[in-house]
Protein backbone atom coordinates (compact mmCIF):
# COMPACT_ATOMS: atom_id res chain seq x y z
CA UNK A 1 0.00 0.00 0.00
CA UNK A 2 0.98 3.47 -0.05
CA UNK A 3 1.61 6.21 2.73
CA UNK A 4 0.04 9.34 2.65
CA UNK A 5 2.01 12.12 2.18
CA UNK A 6 0.84 14.95 4.34
CA UNK A 7 1.89 18.72 3.55
CA UNK A 8 3.77 20.45 6.37
CA UNK A 9 2.46 24.01 7.10
CA UNK A 10 4.27 27.06 8.21
CA UNK A 11 1.72 28.69 10.24
CA UNK A 12 1.68 32.25 10.22
CA UNK A 13 3.05 34.32 13.56
CA UNK A 14 0.07 36.97 13.29
CA UNK A 15 -2.54 34.72 12.58
CA UNK A 16 -5.52 33.93 14.82
CA UNK A 17 -7.00 31.34 13.20
CA UNK A 18 -7.36 27.59 15.47
CA UNK A 19 -5.60 26.07 12.56
CA UNK A 20 -2.52 28.60 13.17
CA UNK A 21 -2.72 28.66 16.79
CA UNK A 22 -2.96 25.00 17.25
CA UNK A 23 0.10 24.60 14.73
CA UNK A 24 2.12 27.36 16.53
CA UNK A 25 1.82 25.06 19.78
CA UNK A 26 2.78 21.55 18.14
CA UNK A 27 6.08 23.52 17.12
CA UNK A 28 6.64 24.72 20.09
CA UNK A 29 5.73 21.28 22.05
CA UNK A 30 8.23 19.62 19.27
CA UNK A 31 11.25 22.10 20.08
CA UNK A 32 14.51 20.01 20.90
CA UNK A 33 15.42 19.99 24.91
CA UNK A 34 18.38 21.88 24.14
CA UNK A 35 16.62 24.43 22.57
CA UNK A 36 14.13 24.84 25.39
CA UNK A 37 11.51 22.26 24.38
CA UNK A 38 9.49 20.31 26.54
CA UNK A 39 11.14 17.03 27.92
CA UNK A 40 8.06 15.23 28.49
CA UNK A 41 6.40 17.08 25.62
CA UNK A 42 9.25 15.52 23.25
CA UNK A 43 9.15 11.80 24.62
CA UNK A 44 5.02 11.66 24.31
CA UNK A 45 6.08 13.38 20.03
CA UNK A 46 8.15 10.18 19.41
CA UNK A 47 5.58 8.30 21.19
CA UNK A 48 2.82 9.29 18.68
CA UNK A 49 5.21 8.93 15.86
CA UNK A 50 5.84 5.19 16.33
CA UNK A 51 2.26 4.55 17.28
CA UNK A 52 1.18 6.07 14.48
CA UNK A 53 3.81 4.53 11.75
CA UNK A 54 2.46 1.43 13.59
CA UNK A 55 -1.16 2.01 12.63
CA UNK A 56 -0.17 2.39 9.13
CA UNK A 57 2.04 -0.67 9.03
CA UNK A 58 -0.32 -2.92 10.62
CA UNK A 59 -4.02 -1.73 10.53
CA UNK A 60 -4.05 -0.88 6.98
CA UNK A 61 -4.23 2.88 7.71
CA UNK A 62 -8.66 1.98 7.57
CA UNK A 63 -8.53 2.28 12.09
CA UNK A 64 -8.87 5.54 14.01
CA UNK A 65 -5.54 7.06 15.52
CA UNK A 66 -3.84 5.27 17.83
CA UNK A 67 -4.11 6.29 21.33
CA UNK A 68 -1.34 7.45 23.55
CA UNK A 69 -0.37 4.53 26.46
CA UNK A 70 -1.73 6.37 29.62
CA UNK A 71 2.14 7.59 31.65
CA UNK A 72 1.74 10.26 34.24
CA UNK A 73 4.72 11.67 33.14
CA UNK A 74 4.37 12.20 29.69
CA UNK A 75 1.08 13.45 29.79
CA UNK A 76 1.01 16.93 28.88
CA UNK A 77 -1.85 16.75 26.28
CA UNK A 78 -4.63 16.48 28.60
CA UNK A 79 -7.36 19.04 28.60
CA UNK A 80 -9.37 19.62 25.58
CA UNK A 81 -7.43 21.58 23.90
CA UNK A 82 -5.21 25.13 24.72
CA UNK A 83 -6.20 27.14 27.69
CA UNK A 84 -8.94 24.74 28.65
CA UNK A 85 -7.76 24.85 31.78
CA UNK A 86 -9.41 21.48 32.42
CA UNK A 87 -6.25 19.19 31.72
CA UNK A 88 -2.53 18.96 33.32
CA UNK A 89 -1.13 22.08 34.66
CA UNK A 90 0.26 24.61 32.47
CA UNK A 91 3.66 25.51 32.17
CA UNK A 92 3.71 28.30 35.03
CA UNK A 93 1.14 26.25 36.99
CA UNK A 94 0.93 25.31 40.59
CA UNK A 95 -0.33 21.64 40.40
CA UNK A 96 -2.93 20.31 41.42
CA UNK A 97 -3.39 19.57 44.92
CA UNK A 98 -2.28 15.82 46.48
CA UNK A 99 -4.96 13.38 47.12
CA UNK A 100 -5.92 14.25 50.82
CA UNK A 101 -3.84 17.54 51.28
CA UNK A 102 -5.74 20.50 52.71
CA UNK A 103 -6.94 22.74 49.56
CA UNK A 104 -5.41 26.18 49.03
CA UNK A 105 -6.46 28.84 46.60
CA UNK A 106 -6.61 28.94 43.09
CA UNK A 107 -3.84 27.84 41.32
CA UNK A 108 -2.25 28.79 37.74
CA UNK A 109 -3.35 25.60 35.70
CA UNK A 110 -4.28 25.69 32.37
CA UNK A 111 -3.91 23.79 28.68
CA UNK A 112 -0.35 23.03 26.53
CA UNK A 113 1.31 26.62 25.56
CA UNK A 114 4.57 27.44 24.35
CA UNK A 115 6.97 27.18 27.45
CA UNK A 116 8.52 30.46 26.39
CA UNK A 117 7.01 33.46 25.41
CA UNK A 118 7.35 36.72 22.66
CA UNK A 119 10.60 37.26 21.84
CA UNK A 120 10.26 40.73 23.42
CA UNK A 121 6.98 42.86 25.08
CA UNK A 122 4.33 43.63 21.97
CA UNK A 123 5.80 41.11 19.81
CA UNK A 124 3.15 38.34 18.94
CA UNK A 125 3.84 34.61 20.16
CA UNK A 126 6.90 32.76 18.73
CA UNK A 127 9.13 29.84 20.71
CA UNK A 128 12.92 30.71 21.06
CA UNK A 129 15.79 29.66 22.55
CA UNK A 130 16.15 30.45 26.15
CA UNK A 131 19.74 32.72 26.22
CA UNK A 132 22.75 30.69 28.38
CA UNK A 133 24.11 32.52 31.78
CA UNK A 134 26.77 33.57 29.74
CA UNK A 135 24.60 35.54 27.61
CA UNK A 136 23.17 37.94 30.79
CA UNK A 137 25.27 40.09 32.69
CA UNK A 138 24.34 42.94 35.16
CA UNK A 139 25.45 45.64 32.84
CA UNK A 140 23.08 44.11 29.95
CA UNK A 141 19.94 44.75 32.22
CA UNK A 142 17.21 47.31 32.76
CA UNK A 143 17.68 48.40 36.28
CA UNK A 144 15.03 49.06 38.31
CA UNK A 145 13.90 50.33 42.34
CA UNK A 146 12.21 47.55 44.61
CA UNK A 147 9.53 50.30 44.72
CA UNK A 148 9.25 50.03 41.06
CA UNK A 149 9.18 46.53 40.54
CA UNK A 150 6.58 46.15 43.69
CA UNK A 151 4.52 49.58 41.14
CA UNK A 152 4.35 47.67 38.49
CA UNK A 153 3.37 44.38 40.19
CA UNK A 154 0.49 46.22 41.81
CA UNK A 155 -0.78 48.21 38.48
CA UNK A 156 -1.55 44.51 37.14
CA UNK A 157 -3.87 43.87 40.39
CA UNK A 158 -5.56 47.25 39.91
CA UNK A 159 -6.56 45.97 36.47
CA UNK A 160 -7.42 42.62 37.53
CA UNK A 161 -5.48 41.51 34.85
CA UNK A 162 -6.91 38.04 34.14
CA UNK A 163 -4.77 34.57 33.59
CA UNK A 164 -4.10 33.28 30.27
CA UNK A 165 -0.93 31.00 29.03
CA UNK A 166 -1.68 32.46 25.76
CA UNK A 167 -3.22 36.22 25.72
CA UNK A 168 -0.51 39.23 26.12
CA UNK A 169 -1.82 42.36 28.12
CA UNK A 170 -1.49 45.72 26.65
CA UNK A 171 2.35 45.73 27.87
CA UNK A 172 3.28 43.61 25.76
CA UNK A 173 3.71 40.69 28.52
CA UNK A 174 2.29 37.13 28.65
CA UNK A 175 -0.71 36.98 31.19
CA UNK A 176 0.95 34.13 33.01
CA UNK A 177 2.67 33.86 36.16
CA UNK A 178 6.40 34.30 34.63
CA UNK A 179 4.98 37.12 31.98
CA UNK A 180 3.77 38.72 35.22
CA UNK A 181 7.14 38.50 36.93
CA UNK A 182 8.79 39.38 33.37
CA UNK A 183 6.58 42.78 33.63
CA UNK A 184 7.71 43.52 37.01
CA UNK A 185 11.27 42.81 36.56
CA UNK A 186 11.17 44.63 33.47
CA UNK A 187 12.70 42.12 30.99
CA UNK A 188 12.96 42.90 27.59
CA UNK A 189 11.10 39.63 26.63
CA UNK A 190 8.89 36.94 28.24
CA UNK A 191 10.53 34.65 30.21
CA UNK A 192 9.17 31.22 31.84
CA UNK A 193 9.75 29.12 34.75
CA UNK A 194 12.52 27.61 33.89
CA UNK A 195 14.85 30.95 32.77
CA UNK A 196 13.87 33.33 35.37
CA UNK A 197 16.77 32.63 37.66
CA UNK A 198 19.60 33.44 34.71
CA UNK A 199 18.25 37.14 35.67
CA UNK A 200 18.61 36.60 39.33
CA UNK A 201 20.80 35.50 41.62
CA UNK A 202 19.72 33.21 44.69
CA UNK A 203 19.50 34.20 48.04
CA UNK A 204 18.60 32.39 51.55
CA UNK A 205 14.74 32.89 52.29
CA UNK A 206 15.70 34.98 55.15
CA UNK A 207 17.11 37.43 53.20
CA UNK A 208 13.83 38.51 50.89
CA UNK A 209 13.08 41.52 50.22
CA UNK A 210 9.97 43.43 48.75
CA UNK A 211 10.39 42.74 44.69
CA UNK A 212 12.71 39.44 45.00
CA UNK A 213 10.71 36.13 43.84
CA UNK A 214 10.24 32.93 45.25
CA UNK A 215 10.16 30.09 42.38
CA UNK A 216 9.53 26.69 41.89
CA UNK A 217 10.37 25.31 38.56
CA UNK A 218 9.73 21.38 37.98
CA UNK A 219 12.44 20.37 35.59
CA UNK A 220 10.95 16.84 35.25
CA UNK A 221 7.93 18.25 33.98
CA UNK A 222 7.39 22.39 34.08
CA UNK A 223 3.73 21.61 33.23
CA UNK A 224 3.29 19.71 36.52
CA UNK A 225 3.54 22.38 39.71
CA UNK A 226 5.92 25.21 38.37
CA UNK A 227 4.77 28.65 39.58
CA UNK A 228 6.61 31.92 40.57
CA UNK A 229 5.22 34.62 43.35
CA UNK A 230 6.41 38.07 44.08
CA UNK A 231 7.76 39.06 47.62
CA UNK A 232 6.12 42.12 48.79
CA UNK A 233 7.12 42.07 52.41
CA UNK A 234 6.71 39.95 56.12
CA UNK A 235 2.96 39.95 57.32
CA UNK A 236 4.36 39.85 60.59
CA UNK A 237 7.39 39.49 63.12
CA UNK A 238 7.75 35.14 62.73
CA UNK A 239 7.95 35.42 59.09
CA UNK A 240 5.93 32.58 58.78
CA UNK A 241 3.99 33.92 56.08
CA UNK A 242 4.44 36.85 53.47
CA UNK A 243 2.37 39.21 51.22
CA UNK A 244 2.63 37.42 47.46
CA UNK A 245 2.00 39.48 44.02
CA UNK A 246 1.32 36.56 41.68
CA UNK A 247 -0.64 36.08 38.81
CA UNK A 248 -3.30 33.11 39.25
CA UNK A 249 -6.34 32.21 38.06
CA UNK A 250 -8.75 34.07 37.28
CA UNK A 251 -6.71 37.28 38.27
CA UNK A 252 -3.68 39.13 39.38
CA UNK A 253 -3.81 38.88 42.84
CA UNK A 254 -1.84 39.92 45.92
CA UNK A 255 -2.64 37.91 49.18
CA UNK A 256 -1.25 37.31 52.50
CA UNK A 257 0.08 33.54 51.49
CA UNK A 258 2.32 30.78 54.13
CA UNK A 259 5.75 30.58 53.33
CA UNK A 260 6.65 29.52 50.62
CA UNK A 261 3.41 28.18 49.23
CA UNK A 262 0.18 26.63 49.26
CA UNK A 263 2.13 23.62 47.71
CA UNK A 264 5.20 22.40 47.09
CA UNK A 265 6.10 25.09 49.81
CA UNK A 266 9.75 23.07 50.77
CA UNK A 267 10.77 23.33 46.63
CA UNK A 268 10.32 27.18 46.10
CA UNK A 269 13.74 28.78 45.53
CA UNK A 270 14.47 32.86 46.79
CA UNK A 271 16.02 34.49 43.40
CA UNK A 272 16.72 38.18 43.35
CA UNK A 273 16.50 40.14 40.55
CA UNK A 274 19.85 41.21 39.31
CA UNK A 275 18.92 44.53 38.16
CA UNK A 276 18.02 45.71 41.17
CA UNK A 277 19.44 49.44 42.34
CA UNK A 278 19.43 51.50 45.31
CA UNK A 279 15.91 52.80 46.53
CA UNK A 280 13.21 53.32 48.55
CA UNK A 281 13.50 49.39 49.39
CA UNK A 282 17.59 49.39 49.62
CA UNK A 283 19.77 47.42 46.91
CA UNK A 284 20.79 44.06 45.75
CA UNK A 285 23.11 42.28 48.48
CA UNK A 286 22.76 44.74 50.96
CA UNK A 287 20.75 43.39 54.27
CA UNK A 288 18.97 46.22 55.90
CA UNK A 289 16.33 48.13 54.07
CA UNK A 290 15.87 51.04 56.17
CA UNK A 291 18.32 53.14 57.66
CA UNK A 292 18.85 55.78 60.80
CA UNK A 293 17.57 58.75 58.48
CA UNK A 294 14.02 59.77 59.03
CA UNK A 295 12.31 57.88 55.54
CA UNK A 296 9.08 60.59 55.64
CA UNK A 297 5.82 61.09 57.63
CA UNK A 298 3.92 59.45 54.71
CA UNK A 299 5.81 56.26 55.58
CA UNK A 300 3.39 56.02 59.33
CA UNK A 301 -0.30 56.12 60.14
CA UNK A 302 -3.44 54.56 58.96
CA UNK A 303 -2.63 52.23 55.87
CA UNK A 304 1.35 52.39 55.94
CA UNK A 305 2.79 48.32 55.35
CA UNK A 306 6.90 48.56 54.77
CA UNK A 307 9.68 47.96 56.75
CA UNK A 308 9.79 51.43 58.11
CA UNK A 309 6.92 51.02 60.27
CA UNK A 310 8.97 47.57 61.34
CA UNK A 311 12.10 49.22 62.66
CA UNK A 312 9.85 51.93 64.39
CA UNK A 313 8.28 49.10 66.51
CA UNK A 314 11.61 47.24 67.14
CA UNK A 315 12.96 50.56 68.60
CA UNK A 316 10.14 51.52 70.66
CA UNK A 317 10.30 47.89 72.03
CA UNK A 318 13.96 48.38 73.17
CA UNK A 319 12.91 51.51 74.57
CA UNK A 320 10.29 50.21 76.76
CA UNK A 321 7.33 49.50 74.53
CA UNK A 322 7.16 46.05 74.33
CA UNK A 323 3.97 46.33 76.69
CA UNK A 324 1.59 47.31 73.57
CA UNK A 325 2.93 44.85 71.61
CA UNK A 326 0.51 42.03 71.77
CA UNK A 327 2.41 40.50 68.49
CA UNK A 328 4.85 42.01 66.32
CA UNK A 329 6.08 44.57 65.75
CA UNK A 330 5.57 43.72 62.21
CA UNK A 331 5.23 45.86 58.88
CA UNK A 332 1.14 46.95 58.82
CA UNK A 333 0.70 50.00 60.89
CA UNK A 334 -1.81 49.25 64.20
CA UNK A 335 -2.95 50.76 66.69
CA UNK A 336 -0.44 49.33 68.72
CA UNK A 337 2.51 50.96 67.17
CA UNK A 338 0.91 54.41 67.46
CA UNK A 339 0.05 54.08 71.27
CA UNK A 340 3.93 53.00 71.74
CA UNK A 341 4.80 56.18 69.68
CA UNK A 342 2.97 58.57 71.60
CA UNK A 343 4.21 56.64 74.92
CA UNK A 344 7.68 57.48 73.81
CA UNK A 345 6.74 61.22 72.85
CA UNK A 346 5.11 61.91 76.28
CA UNK A 347 7.92 60.26 78.31
CA UNK A 348 9.88 63.08 76.18
CA UNK A 349 7.80 65.82 78.10
CA UNK A 350 5.82 66.67 74.67
CA UNK A 351 2.21 66.86 74.51
CA UNK A 352 -0.57 68.11 72.01
CA UNK A 353 0.37 67.53 68.57
CA UNK A 354 4.02 66.61 69.70
CA UNK A 355 2.78 63.67 71.23
CA UNK A 356 -0.05 62.54 68.49
CA UNK A 357 1.09 59.15 68.58
CA UNK A 358 2.84 59.65 64.59
CA UNK A 359 6.36 59.70 64.41
CA UNK A 360 8.60 63.02 63.15
CA UNK A 361 11.81 63.73 62.55
CA UNK A 362 12.62 64.57 66.16
CA UNK A 363 10.72 61.38 67.46
CA UNK A 364 13.14 59.29 64.43
CA UNK A 365 16.03 60.72 65.92
CA UNK A 366 15.78 60.36 69.69
CA UNK A 367 14.75 56.77 68.72
CA UNK A 368 17.45 55.37 66.23
CA UNK A 369 20.34 57.44 68.24
CA UNK A 370 19.32 55.91 71.72
CA UNK A 371 18.73 59.02 72.99
CA UNK A 372 15.88 61.07 75.05
CA UNK A 373 13.60 59.41 77.68
CA UNK A 374 12.81 55.93 77.76
CA UNK A 375 9.44 54.71 77.73
CA UNK A 376 8.57 54.39 81.84
CA UNK A 377 10.77 57.77 82.62
CA UNK A 378 14.58 55.70 82.24
CA UNK A 379 17.18 57.86 80.20
CA UNK A 380 18.07 56.58 76.99
CA UNK A 381 22.32 56.54 75.97
CA UNK A 382 22.46 59.84 77.74
CA UNK A 383 22.06 58.09 81.14
CA UNK A 384 21.11 55.47 83.04
CA UNK A 385 18.47 53.27 81.76
CA UNK A 386 16.17 50.58 83.50
CA UNK A 387 14.82 49.18 80.71
CA UNK A 388 18.13 48.86 78.37
CA UNK A 389 18.56 45.44 78.66
CA UNK A 390 14.96 44.79 78.74
CA UNK A 391 14.15 41.55 77.43
CA UNK A 392 13.09 42.02 73.35
CA UNK A 393 10.73 38.77 72.78
CA UNK A 394 11.37 35.64 71.82
CA UNK A 395 11.12 36.32 67.71
CA UNK A 396 14.24 37.49 67.95
CA UNK A 397 16.02 34.79 68.64
CA UNK A 398 15.39 32.39 65.80
CA UNK A 399 16.53 30.72 62.61
CA UNK A 400 17.05 33.14 59.82
CA UNK A 401 16.52 36.14 62.05
CA UNK A 402 19.35 38.95 61.93
CA UNK A 403 19.15 42.50 64.09
CA UNK A 404 21.10 44.10 66.70
CA UNK A 405 19.76 41.91 69.79
CA UNK A 406 21.42 38.58 68.27
CA UNK A 407 24.92 40.20 68.36
CA UNK A 408 24.41 41.96 71.69
CA UNK A 409 23.44 38.60 73.55
CA UNK A 410 26.22 36.73 71.49
CA UNK A 411 28.39 39.45 73.31
CA UNK A 412 26.95 39.50 76.17
CA UNK A 413 27.41 35.30 76.19
CA UNK A 414 31.60 35.62 75.50
CA UNK A 415 31.95 38.32 77.94
CA UNK A 416 30.28 35.62 80.49
CA UNK A 417 32.72 32.82 79.07
CA UNK A 418 30.28 31.11 77.13
CA UNK A 419 31.42 31.92 73.63
CA UNK A 420 33.49 28.82 73.53
CA UNK A 421 31.02 27.43 69.90
CA UNK A 422 31.30 30.81 68.09
CA UNK A 423 34.26 30.16 65.27
CA UNK A 424 33.62 33.87 64.12
CA UNK A 425 31.72 36.68 65.49
CA UNK A 426 29.31 37.23 66.86
CA UNK A 427 27.46 38.70 64.79
CA UNK A 428 23.85 39.71 64.19
CA UNK A 429 22.45 36.75 62.47
CA UNK A 430 21.26 34.13 64.77
CA UNK A 431 22.90 30.73 63.82
CA UNK A 432 23.44 27.28 65.45
CA UNK A 433 26.71 28.78 67.83
CA UNK A 434 24.30 31.43 69.51
CA UNK A 435 21.99 28.26 70.43
CA UNK A 436 24.50 25.90 71.61
CA UNK A 437 26.12 28.97 73.44
CA UNK A 438 23.02 30.15 75.45
CA UNK A 439 21.94 26.24 76.07
CA UNK A 440 25.53 26.50 78.32
CA UNK A 441 24.81 29.22 79.73
CA UNK A 442 20.97 27.54 80.45
CA UNK A 443 22.71 24.42 81.45
CA UNK A 444 24.95 26.36 84.11
CA UNK A 445 21.60 27.35 86.13
CA UNK A 446 21.12 23.95 86.38
CA UNK A 447 17.98 24.07 83.74
CA UNK A 448 17.43 20.79 81.42
CA UNK A 449 14.89 19.53 79.10
CA UNK A 450 13.14 22.58 77.53
CA UNK A 451 13.98 25.14 79.98
CA UNK A 452 17.67 24.19 78.48
CA UNK A 453 16.99 24.60 74.89
CA UNK A 454 19.18 27.29 73.53
CA UNK A 455 16.19 29.74 73.07
CA UNK A 456 16.57 33.14 75.73
CA UNK A 457 13.30 33.11 77.16
CA UNK A 458 12.87 36.21 80.09
CA UNK A 459 14.91 34.39 82.53
CA UNK A 460 17.79 33.56 80.92
CA UNK A 461 17.76 37.23 79.19
CA UNK A 462 18.08 38.86 82.87
CA UNK A 463 20.48 36.54 84.09
CA UNK A 464 22.66 36.95 81.51
CA UNK A 465 22.85 40.48 81.71
CA UNK A 466 22.46 40.75 85.58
Amino acid sequence: MSVPVFEEIEPAADCGCPGCAQRRRDLALGLPVRAGGHPAAHGARRALVLVTAAGVVFGGGTGGAAALPEDPATDVAAGTGAGAGTGAAGADGAGAIEPGAEPGPDTPQGGRSPLHGAAGPGSAPSPYAAPTTSQISVQSLRKSTRSEIINRAKKWVASAVPYSMEKYWNDGYRQDCSGYISMAWNLPSNEWTGSLDRFADRIARADLQPGDILLFHNPANPTRGSHVTIFGGWTDYTHTSYTAYEQTPPRTRKQATPLAYWENSDRYVAYRYKGVISGDGGSAGSGATTGTAFPGAGRFGPGANNTYVTQLGRLLVARGGKQYYSVGPGPVWGEADRRATQAFQLAQGWRGKEADGLPGPDTWALLVSGKGRNIGGSSGSSGSSASANAFPGRGYFRLGQSNAYVEKLGKQLVKRGYGKHYVSGPGPRWTEADRRNVEAFQRAQGWRGATADGYPGPETWRRLFR
